[in-house]
């Protein structure tokens, strides 16, 4: 085998999860900052990368996010005596060479092998976790861990940096709690040009303490949204009660702090994209919703974040950002309101838009691109889609559904009403009913010749202030 400490290479990398300004940056996964890797025979080389932080400060981010390249120390260094010497590398943990040291490390944070089968089992429903071969659960169940435990240095099984990031960003997609990780590096242990073995530290935001005083008001906080739920409804009225919960208390805002996580929304009801879709994720999982994070972005190539849940056995698009009228008012997404005839006027939107709550594959995708880290399933069910619950799809011009519903809202003290239409055929009968005939004072109960609407032809729907 030869001299070890002669063989060895230590290569020290690190990984950030950028924090945009705006929505959550284009692509699935944080790139890491690679370094050329300089082997010698007498010593090993040691190379450390900086995070990069000046993607903190931008807007948005590029299609391909460049790679930072910092050389801080290139100076050959012995093989260190804390990382064990030959003989004690005697344990294969799936292709990753462990010493008894590395394994008690493992073991006092949990990470034992006979306690391996619960933590796995512990993770099962979690969607990302589920799409994952064995060997990258393995890893995903050791990742969870060592950020729930804020732990530091742990030895992994795969010695594989590429499956090392898919699984990071799946832990992190599936756990909205994990708020206090911004990121990661890794240290590669080579031998002969051959990785053996690697070891994982996360990016903590803050100490332990801050991040427990955090979590104690992100639980009252929990605790007060589902106090209120409703105690009758079924899995569609807790997603929609939610959806509502989070949108009437948050502003989108993009230079809100920690807009990254769940902390912004939670704790000072300002946020972003991937804030908004966290919090929206983590509030449903107390509800007992299966949901996770979705990646990708919108028209212009803005990266944005929302949620795939399970609703009744079916999945749906959920997303919670483009329900609130303080994102579209800011960014003009989704924004196609027209000018009226000359009784009409359309100043504003409806606080909160609906057509994001509980939508098929094809929906979405008229607006949103999916980048995929795992499959995702193509969601075709309509049962649990808002409009069809609440009554308010239209394939044809109904009349008598119409004057039922308008009396509905009256009823209800709503001050708008949304109507969604099953195509752009009928959509344009349904324009051309209420308001290029005027028929809508039918409905309105107003004695002003006056009506305040918005249409969005891309959604197919028309909002009426009642």
């Amino acid at each position: 085998m030869g001299n070890l400490k002669s063989k060895f290479n230590i290569i020290f990398l690190c990984l950030v999860l950028s924090a945009a300004a705006g929505c959550f940056p284009a692509g699935n996964a944080e790139r890491e900052a690679l370094i050329q890797e300089e082997h010698t025979e007498e010593k090993a080389e040691t190379n450390i990368v900086q995070e990069a932080s000046s993607a903190l400060e931008e807007e948005s981010f590029p299609e391909d996010l460049q790679r930072n390249e910092e050389e801080i120390s290139s100076s050959g260094t012995e093989w260190p005596e804390e990382y064990g010497a030959e003989d004690e590398i005697t344990v294969d943990i799936i292709g990753a060479e462990m010493s008894m040291e590395d394994l008690a490390a493992r073991g006092r944070i949990g990470l034992r092998e006979e306690e391996m089968a619960g933590i796995l089992a512990a993770q099962t429903g979690n969607y990302h976790f589920d799409q994952l071969t064995a060997a990258e659960q393995r890893l995903y169940a050791e990742l969870a861990v060592i950020m729930r435990e804020y732990a530091t240095g742990i030895m992994v099984s795969s010695t594989d940096p590429a499956m090392i990031e898919k699984v990071f960003q799946c832990v992190l997609n599936d756990h909205p709690e994990i708020f206090y990780v911004v990121g990661y590096r890794y240290t590669r242990y080579s031998r002969d040009d051959i990785t053996k073995k690697i070891s994982f530290t996360a990016t903590y935001s803050y100490g332990l303490q801050e991040m427990q005083d955090r979590q104690q008001k992100i639980d009252a906080y929990v605790e007060s949204c589902l106090a209120d739920m409703p105690a009758t409804g079924d899995e569609y009225d807790k997603v929609k009660y939610i959806y509502e919960f989070l949108i009437n208390r948050t502003e989108y805002d993009a230079e809100a702090e920690d807009n990254q996580n769940i902390c912004s929304v939670f704790l000072d009801e300002r946020s972003v994209c991937q804030g908004y879709a966290k919090a929206t994720q983590y509030l449903l999982k107390q509800a007992g919703i299966p949901a996770t994070m979705v990646t990708g972005k919108v028209s212009g190539g803005e990266g944005h974040a929302w949620n795939m849940i399970k609703v009744h056995g079916d999945y749906y698009y959920v997303d919670t950002t483009w329900g609130d009228a303080s994102y579209r008012m800011e960014t003009g997404a989704d924004s196609a309101v027209t000018e009226g005839s000359e009784n009409t006027w359309n100043d504003s939107i409806p606080p909160i838009n609906y057509d994001y709550l509980c939508i098929t594959t094809d929906q979405l995708n008229k607006t949103h691109v999916i980048e995929t880290i795992v499959p995702l399933p193509q969601c075709t069910a309509t049962k649990d889609n808002y409009y069809i619950r609440e009554g308010l799809y239209f394939t044809a011009v109904d009349e008598d559904r119409l004057q039922e519903l308008f009396e509905r809202e009256y009823a209800k003290g709503s001050g708008y009403i949304t109507l969604k239409c099953s195509d752009v055929a009928i959509y344009g009968q349904m324009l051309k009913y209420l308001i290029e005939d005027q028929k809508i004072f039918r409905y309105l109960q107003s004695e002003e010749d006056i009506v305040r609407y918005a249409d969005m032809e891309k959604q197919l729907s028309l909002s009426f202030w009642l």
